[in-house]
C-alpha cells in the first residue's frame, strides 16, 4: 500500500526492504536479533520483543513477535574442496621440470585464534549478515545459542559419572551395552531367545575397528552368512534392515567439532558489535520449542534461543540464503590432473552486468517472448542465460534485461510455511 502511493521505494528485494520517503524524525521500535548457529545452516529470526507485568504476582512474561526469518546455508565444504585442488596444483608444479625458484621467505606463522578457512567462514558469514541487517532495522539486542557438543556423549549416550571420566565404555562390559542396545535379539534376521554373538558391522578384514560404534549382535547363522561381506552387499534385498543399521552406528562428529571450534570465535565477533548479547542452551531452545509446540526447523530455533514465555507470528515464509561466493580469481580452467581445459573472460562484468545478478527480461517476440525474472549468467557476446528455479532460459540478449539486484555472494528462495501438526493432520 506504501508503495502504491508513492510514500516508500524498494531498496532491496532480499530480504525485501522498503524505505519511507516522507518521515521526518519519529521512534523506531527496538528488535532483537536471534542466531541458532550451525555447522551447515545458521537460523536467524528478527524478533520485536514485549513483556507484560502480572498485576498479582509480578511476574514478567516474554513476548517473542516474529518480524522476519532466514535460514543461511554455509560453503564451508565448497571453500574446503577449493583449497584442496588448489593444493593439487601447486604440488604438481612443483614436481613438474620447471626452472629454479628459490625457497621463499619462511612467513607462514599463523596468528593467534587462527581458524581453517572452512570454519572461519562460518563466523564471518553469520558476523556479515548481522551487520547487515543492523543496516536496514533498529536491532538494539543479538541473542546466540552457544550450545557445547559433548563428543564423547554422543558416542555413547550411557556413559555418566566415573565412566565418563574414564573414557568411553570404561569398565562397562561390551557384551551387556550391545545386548541393552539392541534388545537382545539379532539386527540382521532379529531372533530372539537365541546365542548372540558379537559382530563386525564393518569387517576387521576391510578395515573396521573394535570401537561399540562398529558392534553389534547377530545370531550364529547369520554371523557365519555374513563373514567378511560388506554389510550393503550382505543385505543388499533388506534395505529397511540396511538402513537400520546403519543408522544405529556411530553418526560421524564433524559437525559437532566444527561447533565446539566456532562457538566461541562467533560469541567474540557478536561482541565487537556493541550490541547486548544474550546466550542460551540448547536444551533450553528445545524446551522452548518444544513447550510452545513450534515445529522443529533452524530459523524457529533461532525464535526460541534464551528466554523466550511466548512466540507470536511464528508461522511465515523463511527466506533461504545460500552462500555462493562472489566468484573465483582464477581465469582458467583446468582438468583434474592440473592442465587447462579453457579460460574465461578477464572482465567479469559485460555490458553492465555480471554472473549473479537478478535480472527481469522482458522479450517481446519470438520462442523465448515473455517476462523472466532469475539470475544471469553473463557471455562476452552479450547474450545472457537466465537461470529461475527449475529451469534455464538460453541466449537472452542485453537489451531486454534490466537489473533488480547486484551479486552479493548470496543466492536467495523462499521455503513455504512450516506446517502445524494440526495442519499436516488435516492434510
Amino acid at each position: 500500500m506504501l508503495l502504491q502511493r508513492g510514500r516508500a521505494v524498494v531498496v532491496r528485494l532480499a530480504p525485501f526492504t522498503i524505505r519511507l520517503k516522507d518521515r521526518v524524525g519519529g521512534e523506531t521500535q527496538p528488535l532483537r536479533l536471534k542466531l541458532d548457529p550451525g555447522s551447515k545452516t545458521t537460523g536467524i529470526a528478527l524478533v520485536r520483543e514485549t513483556e507484560t507485568v502480572d498485576p498479582e504476582t509480578g511476574e514478567v512474561e516474554r513476548t517473542a513477535h516474529v518480524l522476519w526469518l532466514g535460514e543461511l546455508e554455509h560453503r564451508g565444504q565448497a571453500i574446503h574442496k577449493a583449497l584442496e585442488t588448489r593444493r593439487n596444483f601447486r604440488r604438481s608444479r612443483r614436481y613438474r621440470k620447471t626452472r629454479f625458484r628459490a625457497p621463499r621467505f619462511l612467513n607462514r606463522t599463523r596468528s593467534e585464534g587462527w581458524l581453517p578457512p572452512s570454519l572461519q567462514h562460518r563466523i564471518d558469514t553469520p558476523t556479515s549478515w548481522v551487520t547487515r541487517l543492523q543496516r536496514l532495522a533498529p536491532i538494539t539486542a543479538i541473542s546466540q545459542e552457544r550450545v557445547r557438543f559433548d563428543t564423547q556423549i554422543m558416542q555413547n549416550p550411557e556413559i555418566s559419572a566415573v565412566e565418563y571420566q574414564q573414557g568411553t565404555l570404561a569398565g562397562y562390559e561390551v557384551r551387556e551395552y550391545l545386548l541393552e542396545k539392541f534388545h537382545r535379539t539379532c539386527a540382521y534376521c532379529g531372533a530372539k531367545d537365541v546365542p548372540l554373538e558379537i559382530e563386525h558391522i564393518v569387517p576387521r578384514s576391510r578395515g573396521g575397528s573394535n570401537r561399540p560404534s562398529n558392534l553389534t549382535l547377530a545370531c550364529r547363522p547369520c554371523n557365519r552368512k555374513k563373514a567378511d561381506k560388506p554389510i550393503e552387499v550382505f543385505l543388499a534385498l533388506k534395505p529397511e534392515v540396511l538402513k537400520r543399521i546403519q543408522a544405529q552406528a556411530k553418526a560421524p562428529l564433524r559437525d559437532a567439532a566444527a561447533v565446539n571450534a566456532t562457538r566461541w570465535a562467533l560469541f567474540a565477533a557478536l561482541k565487537a558489535t556493541g550490541l547486548p548479547i544474550e546466550t542460551g542452551s540448547g536444551g533450553r531452545t528445545k524446551y522452548n520449542r518444544s513447550r510452545l509446540d513450534i515445529p522443529k526447523t533452524h530459523a524457529l530455533d533461532a525464535v526460541c534461543v534464551g528466554q523466550v514465555d511466548q512466540v507470536q507470528n511464528w508461522n511465515r515464509p523463511v527466506l533461504a540464503i545460500q552462500a555462493t561466493g562472489r566468484g573465483a580469481y582464477c581465469r582458467t580452467r583446468a582438468f583434474k590432473n592440473g592442465f587447462p581445459r579453457g579460460y574465461l573472460i578477464r572482465h567479469k562484468r559485460v555490458r553492465g552486468f555480471q554472473t549473479g545478478d537478478w535480472v527481469r527480461a522482458e522479450v517481446p517476440k519470438g520462442k523465448k517472448a515473455g517476462i523472466h525474472v532469475g539470475r544471469v549468467a553473463v557471455r562476452a557476446t552479450g547474450s545472457f542465460n537466465v537461470q529461475m528455479p527449475g529451469k534455464t532460459i538460453e541466449g537472452i540478449s542485453y537489451r531486454y534485461c534490466r537489473l533488480l539486484q547486484r551479486a552479493d555472494g548470496y543466492g536467495y528462495a523462499f521455503q513455504p510455511k512450516p506446517q502445524t501438526e494440526i495442519a499436516k493432520w488435516a492434510a
